[in-house]
């Protein structure tokens, strides 16, 4: 299961306004046989060489280079008996930088101080698959996205290919949530292929709501000062209902533009 960033356009670390970044810690910590610690620069060939075997888009020499010493990513590798066998990359951005598509995953309300977490790259080695190591490696971002320094992190985004089935479970599995359907987004091979855009929402991130959020609300409010237990088993219904609908209804309806 893998995530990558398109081998077109501008990489995060081809940015020159570095100063804007958010620096993330460097960490090392053992889960029973596995170790987790950030990248180092003694990893850049190892990172090189694995990139290669699991994605198929390409990276300039540059990004890792950047990955494994520059402290504005969060990187987490782990690794048995001293060789790495998964990794996971991500960026925290301020929202003031960040293209018009990505800033609307979030409500307009929230400030330009904002920040959302970028996952670049997540990837296991074909051996040690389906062992929990993705889910470990996404675990440790998202503890560390929820810490007090992290606070203003509203979201956690990535891109997909539509292609790609596992990863696209294993997301959702996570409530990641589908944003935008992304033609073309990239190429590969010399051919272009489709994408999704995912997002997580935390620290209370949220997007901009529509009229059947306020109707949610509207009877939430109701339900909070009233003790009829019709209106509680409402309230109940229309989660369940908006819960079911919108994030499949969207998916198909995503789905369905993919294929057409």
């Amino acid at each position: 299961m893998c995530i990558a960033r398109p081998a077109t356009g501008r990489y995060p670390c081809d940015d020159n306004r570095d100063e804007v970044r958010v620096a993330m810690p460097i960490s090392t910590e053992h889960r029973g046989e596995f170790e987790f610690r950030s990248l180092t620069p003694g990893d850049i060939d190892t990172v090189r060489r694995l990139c290669k075997e699991w994605f198929p888009v390409e990276y300039p020499d540059s990004w890792f280079r950047d990955i494994c010493t520059n402290s504005r990513f969060f990187t987490r590798v782990a690794c048995y008996q001293a060789t790495i066998i998964a990794f996971i990359v991500a960026e925290v951005k301020i929202y003031a930088l960040l293209t018009k598509e990505e800033r609307s995953m979030l409500a307009a309300s929230f400030p330009r101080r904002t920040q959302m977490a970028y996952i670049l790259s997540l990837g296991v080695s074909a051996e040690y698959r389906r062992r929990g190591l993705a889910s470990q490696l996404l675990g440790l971002l998202l503890s560390e996205l929820r810490t007090a320094e992290h606070a203003d992190c509203r979201a956690v985004y990535l891109h997909v290919l539509t292609s790609n089935s596992p990863a696209l479970r294993f997301y959702e599995r996570h409530k990641f949530r589908l944003h935008t359907f992304l033609p073309y987004f990239y190429k590969i091979d010399g051919k272009y292929r489709d994408g999704f855009l995912y997002v997580y929402y935390i620290n209370g991130g949220h997007p901009s709501y529509g009229a059947l959020d306020y109707v949610v609300y509207a009877f939430s409010l109701f339900y909070e000062f009233s003790p009829c237990a019709v209106a509680r088993a409402a309230v109940r219904l229309l989660r369940r209902a908006v819960k079911f609908v919108l994030p499949q209804g969207r998916r198909t309806t995503e789905t369905i533009a993919c294929l057409s």
